[in-house]
Order: C-alpha cells, then structure tokens, then sequence
C-alpha cells in the first residue's frame, strides 16, 4: 500500500514537471507563462498560494513578477531588499528555505497579510531562489495549510526547486532573446537611418566617397543648396574635391540639363581671365580673329564654377562685383552690355577673412561671393572615409590596368593613420603609385615608401603658401637653453622624472612681427612642419637638445603626425 502511495505521489510529481515546462515553453512573455504554471501548481498540489518576485536592473529592491491566491492590492506589496525577511534572505543566500509554521518563524514579515486570512491555523511556506546565468535572479515563494497532514514536506521543497529551475531557463531565454531582439531593433534603426541618410544625401553624390559625419554634413548642405539659384562659396584645403562638389550641387539643381562651365582663375593672367570669362570682339586685340563667346555665356542658364577666387588681382575683382551686381558684362573689346542668368559656385583654399583685413580681397566682393559657404573638411578630419576611398582608387585602378591588387590590413593602417597634408588628392597618388610599383597582388605596409623614410611627397607638404595650408612664414627665433653637459650632450637635464613642465621648451610667448609666432606651441609646429616632424631635426632647427623637445611637444599635447 505505502509503495502504491510513492508511486502515485512520483507520477503526480513527473506530472506536475511535465505539465509546467510545456507551459513555460508555450510563449517568451514570462510573466503569462509564469502564472499559468503557477495556477497549475496551486491546482494540482492544493497549495494556497503562489508568488514569483525578481531582481531588476537599477534596482535595489525584489518586484513582485505574478502571484496566485493574491489580491490585486496584496500584489502591489511585494516588494523586497535583498536578505530582508524569508524571502529577501533566500535571494542574498541563494539557498532554498522551509517553515513549517509561520507563527514561530522571526523571519516571516507578513508583508501581504497571509497569516491573517486563516488566524490560528497552522501555515507552512517554502520557497527557493530563481538562478539564471549561474546568480539569483529571483524568488519562487508558496504556502499551504495544515503541513502536519502532508508526510511529504521534504518532496514538496525538491518539487518547487525543480520548478525554479525550469523558470530560471525560461527568464534566461527570454532575457536573451529580448536582448538579441533589442540589439536587432537598435541595428534596424541604425541601418534605417543611415539608409535615410544616404538617401538624402551619398548615393544622390556621383564619385564622391564618404560616410563620416562631417561628410555627411557636407552632403545635408549640398542637397539643401542645390534647389537655389543662390551663389555658393566652397571653402577648404586644396585637394578636397571642391569641384567634385561643385558638380554635385549642379547635378541636383534645376540646372542640370543645361551646360556647368569651370574655369581655374589662378591659372590665367588677368588679361586672359577677362578674356576667358567675359569673351572678346573681332579685332579686339592682336590674334583676335573673330567673336569669342566667354565662359558666362557659355553657362547661360547653367553654372559656372571659379576656382581659386581669391587668386584673382584687386582690378579684375572689381569687374567681377560688377558681373556678380548686375548679371550683365561687356565683352573685351565691346560696348554692348551682354546679360547672362548663370549660378555661380566659387571655390578657395584660402583665408579670405585674412584677406580682406590686409586689403588684398574687396569686403564688397567677398559679401557677394560668401552668400552660403560650405567647408569642405581635410582628408585627416575624416580618416573613416580613408579605408573606403583607398579601395575606390585601387579598383579603379585594377580596372584600367586589368589587374587584382588588394590592400592588407597593416596597408591600411598606414594610409589610416598618414596625415595627409594633400588630401584626397595625395591618397589617389599615393595609391596609384603603390599599386603601379607593388610586386605582388597584395599590397603590404612595407611596399609603401614612406615605411622606409621616403615619403616621395613629403619635400611638398611644407611648401609656404599663401592658402589655408601654409604654416605661418617664420624665421629662425632664439629658443632658451638648459644648461649643457660637455661636448654639448644633455648630461646635465635632469632624469625625465625629476623635470617639471614649466621650464622645459621654448621661450614665452613674444610680440609679432612678419608674420612670425606668437607663443611657443606655435613655435613648436612650425619646427616640425619645417623638419618634416622628424623631433631630432626639429630640435636642431630651435637649438634646443631632443630631450627638451620631446617635453615640450608633450607639455603642449602636440600630435606627432606620421607619413
């Protein structure tokens, strides 16, 4: 009869086991499945009630996840800090607990009033942690009545942690799945946006390569432009594709089916220039054989983009302001007013504002030219875009030339990480002559000239030039001294740990003249960009020992540029 009795009692169990791990595989909302299986413990065990409560993240406190046998109001008080009480004690030790009657158990809070809905009556509750992940993550917690007429109490508490364990897998699973889930969503939301973005903007950009923000930017700018006829001014270093992005905005106005004229004012002389742009008379000067229409009227009802504006002599600024006030010019030679309808872009590597404060630029002619201005970032502002262009180039190059060179990724970490005072314009070079002189089809760090200190380009990247480029035009200033060991060694600098950034470096900040620096930061980049940021021959270029310069470049957080 007693083996009977065991038998029957281990059948209801596997039932009861069954029963709920089917329930808690039915759906990922745990806090339906849970009390699902809840209700079918309370049911088939005739336990009195049931709760499940869980830790959550930014809180301190255990919240109450379902309950059965509970009040809506009973519910709301299930709330607990770790070790506080039978329960909050099971969560911080991670250990089962059993009372067999709560009326004697000092631990028992009767935070949702359960003792008092039977008074006098002998209440037992059992409860034992929730483990996800190899830690409590929560608490399943029953009790019932009258435990002295059940002679399997012990059974009751291996049933319930069998339970709680088929609830920690199911909360683990849905935790990962919501967090596979979220991650999912955040990704969606991202590639929609960038999608938006490129949209609105990159893939509407022919032959202009660039995700970063600041291109990104740029492309806003371009599209928000493009619709008015309104003059644009591109502004930024040579080589960052100024024209490529004057053609963008053409190709995105309402002008597009009609002619986009460039003319590089720099290269002409003055006479030449009016020539080119305004067009001459027959006869109107030696060679002058017949009537010459100019760029102006060749771009009638299209755009003419100037390059390097603020190359042109103050004179033909001045014919210039007038075309730009009045839309109307006279050809060389002529009389007779010719009126154009023409949207101009212009475009400078220079410091226009400078420019006009030394008198060498009209303010009248740079308010009319400088209606909305587009900066155009260097090539080392967005070194993100730099992996893609590199690969742009190198397959276009691939193409002409019918071969399969690829870049490795220590290749790439050197055009990453180059300064590029040339910007897109040197990486194209660079790259070309790479590939050309590469003798393999994998491009490594070390087929790169630079990698053997012979940068092919880096004689030019210190050229003085009137532009945004040019360092400050300096000549060689005193820099102060340490004291010197014998034979001019630094034997008597102090240990690197003993020197103070006060003294080290260059002297204080002095009046200028000429052009020359002011402080001593100044001095420093000038140094370098003058010796090719080689620190030895920086240092020999102020007088100064290279110890002494590599305090001052760390005192002032001056980057060392690589080439």
């Amino acid at each position: 009869m007693a083996m009977n009795t065991q038998v029957t009692a281990a059948r209801r169990e596997l039932n009861v086991i069954y029963e709920i791990s089917k329930t808690l595989a039915t759906s990922l909302d745990v806090h339906k499945t849970f009390r699902e299986a809840l209700n079918y413990l309370l049911q088939a065990l005739d336990w009195r009630r049931a709760f499940v409560v869980l830790s959550e993240p930014g809180s301190a406190e255990l919240h109450g996840l379902c309950a059965v046998g509970l009040s809506h109001e009973e519910s709301q008080r299930l709330k607990f800090l770790p070790g506080e009480g039978i329960v909050g004690r099971v969560y911080a030790t991670g250990m089962p607990f059993s009372v067999p009657d709560l009326r004697t158990e000092p631990l028992f809070l009767n935070r949702t009033g359960g003792a008092d809905q039977s008074p006098g009556a002998c209440v037992a509750m059992l409860a034992t942690p929730i483990r996800a992940d190899r830690r409590t993550v929560g608490v399943l917690a029953v009790d019932y009545l009258n435990p002295q007429t059940r002679s399997n109490f012990g059974d009751d508490l291996q049933l319930l942690k069998m339970v709680s364990t088929l609830m920690g897998q199911a909360l683990l699973l849905h935790r990962s799945v919501s967090a596979a889930h979220d991650s999912m969503q955040d990704e969606v939301r991202r590639m929609s946006k960038a999608l938006h973005h490129s949209g609105k903007t990159g893939n509407k950009i022919e032959h202009v390569v660039g995700t970063s923000a600041p291109m990104l930017e740029v492309f806003d700018q371009v599209h928000q432009v493009a619709p008015a006829r309104t003059t644009v001014l591109l502004r930024g270093e040579s080589g960052t594709g100024k024209e490529v992005i004057a053609r963008a905005i053409h190709s995105l106005s309402p002008r597009k089916r009609e002619a986009f004229v460039s003319v590089n004012c720099a290269a002409l002389t003055e006479s030449l220039l009016e020539s080119e742009l305004f067009g001459h008379e027959k006869g109107s000067f030696t060679g002058a054989q017949g009537l010459r229409k100019g760029r102006f009227e060749m771009a009638h009802g299209g755009t003419l983009f100037l390059d390097e504006i603020g190359d042109i002599s103050a004179s033909f600024q001045a014919k210039l302001l007038r075309v730009l006030q009045e839309r109307e010019f006279e050809r060389v030679g002529g009389g007779t007013p010719v009126k154009v309808d023409v949207r101009l872009i212009l475009a400078t590597n220079r410091d226009l504002e400078r420019m006009v404060k030394a008198g060498e630029f009209r303010a009248d002619l740079y308010y009319r030219i400088n209606v909305v201005s587009i900066q155009l970032p260097p090539l080392r502002e967005r070194r993100e875009d730099i992996p893609a262009m590199a690969k742009h180039f190198l397959d276009r190059f691939n193409r002409e030339n019918a071969r399969t060179t690829q870049f490795s990724p220590a290749a790439m970490r050197v055009l990453s990480s180059c300064y590029w005072p040339g910007n897109v314009r040197e990486l194209e070079n660079c790259v070309e002559r790479t590939a050309t002189m590469a003798h393999s089809d994998v491009i490594t760090d070390l087929a790169f000239p630079c990698q053997g200190n012979r940068c092919l380009t880096q004689v030019l990247h210190h050229i003085e030039r009137e532009d945004a480029v040019r360092p400050s035009r300096l000549t060689e200033i005193p820099i102060q001294e340490r004291p010197m060991g014998p034979a001019g060694a630094d034997a008597a600098l102090p240990a690197p740990s003993d020197v103070s950034p006060e003294p080290v470096a260059v002297v204080a900040p002095t009046a200028v003249a000429d052009g020359k620096p002011e402080g001593e930061s100044e001095r420093l980049v000038w140094a370098m960009e003058r010796s090719g940021w080689v620190q030895a021959k920086a240092a020999r270029l102020l007088k100064i020992s290279p110890r002494q310069m590599g305090y001052a470049l760390q005192k002032h957080g001056i980057e060392v540029r690589k080439f």
